[in-house]
């Protein structure tokens, strides 16, 4: 599977942000959807703060990828949920996107919403790879 992550000039460079704005991907013939994974350990304990559940959260969806057989380079979207979003919350959220992911950066929506299925949740991500 190969992609290409475009960023057109006529947009704003979302890298800062942790993201692209589109991400081609060819030659793979199967394709994961990964359920929202948010920021508890696998005792169902939640990060009392929010960047360790967005660390936690990447690290659940990491595991849940190289179950599919997969690896963050072959995901090409991810949708983010936040509780009582902030723009200040987003340098968090960039600074574990990146390193979860690496250079290639995934085309991203952030949801801010009023609650997640936890009480405490903060956060959660889903995802849709493309496998070889």
């Amino acid at each position: 599977m190969n992609t290409t992550v475009i960023n057109p000039p006529e947009l704003y460079d979302p890298a800062a942000n942790g993201y692209s704005h589109v991400v081609v991907a060819t030659g793979g013939n199967r394709v994961a959807y990964i359920a929202g994974q948010g920021g508890e350990d696998a005792d169902g304990n939640l990060a009392a703060d929010f960047e360790a559940q967005v660390a936690q959260a990447y690290a659940n969806l990491n595991a849940a990828l190289q179950a599919a057989g997969a690896s963050t380079q072959q995901v090409t979207k991810i949708t983010t949920y936040v509780v009582g979003y902030k723009q200040s919350m987003l340098a968090a959220m960039a600074r574990q996107l990146q390193a979860a992911f690496g250079g290639m950066l995934p085309a991203q929506t952030l949801v801010p919403v009023p609650r997640l299925a936890l009480d405490g949740m903060l956060f959660e991500v889903d995802a849709i790879a493309v496998l070889d």
